[in-house]
């Protein structure tokens, strides 16, 4: 995987831990399917980094020209882009109170057993590669 920032990822980009083979497999399935740009932690820029979260490698983030979607938050907005999650029910989700805490209990569940899901899916994470 590589750094698509520019071109016509340049509204939005999912960064990413790109350390961790089952992150760059979902980044990569993300590029695949949406149009959004990809960024792992490792090639931020000092510009990108100061719109994150303290603690953002915790998780993955969706940067936007309005904002920054953080952990589950970020992921459904992905899913959304791919047409996985469809609109109508993302957004009636989110009006109900418990949703926002439900989600991302399962981000965190999912996230925190990342190594597990690698055994499954996983790419060769970038920030591990040799230089060419």
């Amino acid at each position: 995987m590589i750094d698509t920032r520019g071109g016509a990822h340049d509204r939005a980009w999912l960064v990413y831990d790109d350390d961790c083979g089952f992150c760059s497999w979902w980044a990569a399935l993300a590029a695949r399917h949406t149009d959004l740009g990809i960024v792992g932690f490792s090639t931020l820029t000092d510009a990108e980094r100061e719109r994150l979260p303290e603690e953002y490698e915790t998780c993955a983030h969706l940067l936007t020209d309005d904002g920054v979607l953080s952990c589950g938050e970020a992921i459904e907005a992905v899913l959304d882009r791919m047409g996985v999650l469809p609109r109508p029910l993302r957004l009636f989700l989110n009006r109900t109170a418990d949703y926002g805490p439900l989600r991302e209990r399962a981000y965190r569940a999912a996230a925190d057993r990342r190594d597990w899901w690698g055994r499954f899916v996983s790419d060769e994470p970038p920030a591990r590669r040799e230089p060419q």
